[in-house]
């Protein structure tokens, strides 16, 4: 059955619009009734920044777990998203994932099952119908930038997946954060080598060669393909706190 959610409204059916409030946001083209309609869409935004305040306010310590809602159960990825989720739970933290499938259904699972708080922030997307079933909390926000404040204010580092645009637009925002001093002690761990480690050589040997980059600014990202070390450099950092 076809379905979408729209912030807390669920579209089903012929009911199921063909846009998105982001798009309509940011679509400069068509009439000049957005003079008139813009105002009155930032009740809408400062309407998600408060549900997401409230609903967050008193989680605790959390780790944000980013990674490909195209990964399938039956893939490698998958098995170590879940596991990281539980490993996270075990060193006292939440898991806050995108509240998508794969990666993030993943990770959310394996929070949920080792009795720990699993958070999923969602996002109207006219291609995924809403929060996985793993997500024990869950908010689906209209805006990105209102999502992406949720991530940073409330997680106190990242871990990283396999992933495709959205992962990697999550990973260069937070690192950007840190290089320009937004965030402090915020640890960034990418987890599997054979896929990443093409994209930091190209920041080693293009970007920081062509002046682009410093290596303090390379050195904010951590590379591993074990679990136990990348949740050990998120505890090391909360205790350095």
């Amino acid at each position: 059955m076809r379905s979408k959610f729209k912030g807390p409204v669920i579209q089903r059916r012929s009911q199921v619009d063909g846009s998105t409030t982001d798009q309509r946001l940011l679509d400069s083209r068509g009439p000049t009734d957005w003079v008139h309609t813009d105002p009155w869409r930032v009740l809408r935004i400062q309407a998600e920044f408060v549900e997401g305040f409230g609903a967050l306010a008193e989680l605790g310590p959390a780790i944000a777990v980013f990674g490909s809602a195209r990964t399938q159960p039956d893939h490698p990825t998958y098995a170590l998203a879940e596991l990281l989720g539980r490993k996270i739970v075990d060193a006292g933290f939440a898991v806050i994932t995108g509240g998508g499938p794969g990666t993030m259904e993943a990770a959310n699972k394996g929070a949920s099952e080792a009795g720990g708080v699993s958070v999923g922030l969602g996002i109207e997307l006219p291609f995924e119908s809403g929060l996985n079933d793993w997500a024990d909390v869950g908010i689906n926000f209209r805006y990105f930038f209102a999502r992406k404040t949720m991530f940073v204010k409330y997680s106190q580092g990242f871990a990283v997946l396999p992933g495709g645009f959205g992962t990697l637009d999550e990973l260069f925002e937070a690192l950007t954060l840190v290089q320009t001093r937004k965030v402090t002690r915020f640890p960034i761990v990418l987890i599997g080598t054979e896929y990443w480690s093409g994209l930091l050589t190209w920041l080693r040997e293009v970007a920081l060669a062509d002046g682009k980059l410093t290596e303090a600014d390379l050195d904010m990202v951590q590379l591993t393909d074990d679990v136990d070390e990348a949740v050990q450099i998120m505890v090391a950092a909360r205790e350095g706190r």
